[in-house]
């Protein structure tokens, strides 16, 4: 009868152990299960502020500079690819112009060098002279020489204006990339009254929201 006490107390105190051995060990598995866990949102964070601070963010100096070494890269640059065409072809007229006037001005200026030679006693000049001036005179070679010579001088500062225009507009629109406004604007209007002249008005205020700005590094 004893014999089987001891047994039976023996067998509680096996089972006594087994459970706190379990225990001990579910305990020790929730903790590593924790710690691991918690390394995985550590690292995840940690790559979420990497992401969010190596964002590229539009720089509009580079944006000017680029148009301004190359016309239409800073529009390629921001993204407005359709505007390249337009660059261009508001840089060809201008350059167009210019060599429309230039080629007239040195046929007109050929001319009246001859016509002034020939009128001194050397015609040696005068059948080299372009067939469509031929027929004009001194004071009239000399008239469009000038005004040849003067467009051709406005084609020149065109050209350099259509220039800065693009570059003005790469500029412009690269600060407005980064020109961040809330979806819903407040336009409040408020009665006023002046002071000075004693009437009274109407005063309109928009609210804008300010840009954000966010860590970032220049592309």
């Amino acid at each position: 009868m004893i014999r089987y006490r001891l047994l039976i107390l023996l067998l509680f105190i096996t089972a006594g152990f087994i459970t706190c051995a379990k225990a001990q060990g579910d305990k020790i598995n929730s903790i590593n299960s924790s710690s691991h866990n918690a390394k995985k949102d550590t690292l995840s964070l940690k790559k979420d502020t990497v992401k969010k601070d190596t964002v590229a963010r539009h720089n509009p100096k580079i944006a000017t500079r680029r148009s301004a070494m190359i016309p239409g890269w800073g529009q390629a640059y921001n993204k407005e690819y359709w505007k390249i065409p337009l660059v261009y072809g508001i840089l060809a007229i201008p350059a167009g112009m210019y060599l429309y006037n230039t080629s007239y001005y040195n046929k007109t200026k050929f001319a009246f060098e001859a016509r002034f030679k020939e009128a001194a006693g050397d015609s040696s000049d005068v059948a080299l002279i372009d067939s469509q001036l031929k027929g004009l005179g001194l004071a009239s070679l000399q008239s469009y020489r000038n005004s040849f010579r003067r467009d051709r001088d406005y084609s020149i500062l065109w050209f350099l204006l259509a220039w800065g225009l693009q570059v003005a507009d790469a500029t412009v629109f690269a600060h407005l990339k980064q020109f961040d406004v809330s979806g819903d604007l407040s336009l409040q209007l408020s009665p006023t009254f002046n002071p000075y002249t004693r009437t009274p008005g109407l005063g309109l205020t928009l609210n804008l929201k300010n840009p954000s700005r966010k860590p970032a590094i220049s592309r």
